[in-house]
């Protein structure tokens, strides 16, 4: 097996790993730096469906680091695919922030609350019981259920906050039907990533805090695996899940040190 510091693609997560809410993690900054350094092809793949890209890239600037937004990919991008595919010229109910209404009506998806093909839900801003009560009555109805990524939680400043999956739960219980989910472990999101990166799977790594997603979709997708301990799984709990990384490093700064060979 290759090193670590051998791969050609890093696919890098960002809540938890890059950054919490508006705090860049220690050792980001010097992580990329050595990406750069030696050319290695890097990706941040967020299951995060609030902003775009070049949000991303703005506010990675703000923290003091200069990426293009070429170098981010979000579950929002992955989502606005999927419908098309399946059914081109459909229309869907969002229940979303700016980041996944954007990408679905660049993708041609027309916004539609009476009888739309899709509902896409991501982490709206304004979730409540009014929104809940329309979804379930559009689903019932015969509207497909989507969800942007399978996060159940993300990490914040303060702790953790409801993510895509618990806010999908209500209308999953309400109407008995189970939603599509696009983004990470899926591996429709893993593929669009390496094609991006233009690398095959054994000569990237994909890096992670959560074992549900980001390293479950690694060993899927025949990715190395990297867990680090600056998000929202601790070492304990990565012991209770029938797989593991390869690696487990307490954050990304340990990449460009002796601990991660």
């Amino acid at each position: 097996m290759q090193t670590l510091r051998s791969k050609k693609g890093f696919i890098c997560d960002m809540d938890g790993v890059i950054y919490h809410g508006n705090k860049l993690l220690p050792g980001v900054k010097e992580f990329v730096d050595w990406l750069q350094r030696n050319d290695k092809n890097y990706l941040f793949l967020t299951n995060s469906s609030q902003s775009t890209p070049r949000e991303l890239q703005q506010k990675l600037l703000r923290m003091g680091l200069d990426v293009d937004a070429s170098h981010s990919y979000t579950s929002a991008l992955a989502t606005d695919n999927y419908p098309n595919k399946q059914a081109p010229g459909c229309s869907a109910f969002i229940m979303g922030d700016h980041g996944l209404a954007n990408a679905l009506y660049d993708a041609g998806i027309n916004y539609n609350d009476v009888d739309p093909d899709y509902v896409v839900i991501g982490e709206p801003a304004g979730y409540g019981i009014d929104m809940i009560t329309k979804a379930i009555r559009l689903v019932n109805n015969g509207a497909k259920l989507i969800g942007a990524n399978y996060d159940l939680t993300g990490p914040i400043e303060s702790g953790i906050a409801p993510a895509c999956r618990a806010l999908v739960a209500p209308i999953e219980l309400a109407t008995g039907k189970k939603a599509y989910y696009v983004g990470k472990p899926n591996p429709l999101m893993m593929r669009t990533g390496l094609r991006l990166l233009g690398v095959h799977s054994e000569d990237a790594v994909i890096i992670g805090d959560r074992m549900d997603t980001d390293i479950i979709a690694g060993i899927e997708s025949g990715l190395d695996t990297v867990l680090v301990l600056s998000g929202v799984t601790t070492k304990t709990e990565c012991e209770s899940f029938p797989y593991r990384p390869r690696l487990i490093l307490e954050g990304v700064g340990d990449i460009i040190g002796d601990i991660a060979e």
